[in-house]
């Protein structure tokens, strides 16, 4: 069987190579202002991976299993996403600093030769130590932060600010990888 993996992410690709050897990148363009969020968190990043999915699959003819996800950062029921730029990054360092938040993610992984479909969501509770504006300055200018939800990487500089994980670790990398791995044996 072959795979497909929705996501142009690099540590999706690093981690889903740990589960499956062979598989092609194809990025969702699937517009994720068309996803309504309702307050129920588990349900929007579910129904994000579920569009990138179903984006994905009207791109392809083949038959083949589509993986995807989407990975938001929570912190008093308010998402914090992708920082618009340096001093958006530190805010929400700020908010996090000495603060227990929480990393959910929505997978998908759906089957196109029989219509299997499974859809999943997790959390992972992150407590922050607290931080100084230096050690905020300082993580913004390695750039890390620019590009990652809640303005962190925990696999990368954004590890030494993390005092203790409640979950899975690899769903804060952004593939929470044993439920992906449940989820494959089911939609075969």
């Amino acid at each position: 069987m072959k795979y497909i993996l929705a996501s142009g992410s690099e540590r999706r690709q690093e981690l889903l190579h740990r589960i499956v050897d062979d598989f092609k990148v194809i990025v969702s363009d699937f517009d994720e202002e068309q996803i309504i969020f309702n307050g129920d968190i588990g349900k929007y990043v579910v129904d994000l991976a579920l569009g990138k999915a179903l984006n994905v699959k009207e791109k392809i003819k083949e038959d083949t299993i589509i993986i995807s996800g989407d990975t938001v950062v929570v912190l008093d029921n308010k998402i914090l996403g992708k920082p618009k730029n340096e001093e958006d990054a530190f805010n929400m360092l700020k908010l996090l600093s000495g603060k227990v938040h929480r990393v959910y993610s929505g997978v998908v992984v759906f089957n196109t030769s029989n219509n299997k479909l499974e859809k999943e969501s997790l959390y992972t509770e992150v407590k922050f130590s607290d931080l100084t504006d230096e050690e905020i300055v300082s993580y913004i200018k390695t750039g890390e932060p620019l590009d990652k939800a809640g303005a962190y990487g925990i696999q990368g500089y954004g590890g030494v600010f993390v005092e203790k994980i409640n979950g899975c670790y690899y769903n804060v990398v952004g593939m929470p990888l044993n439920l992906l791995n449940k989820m494959l044996k089911k939609v075969k």
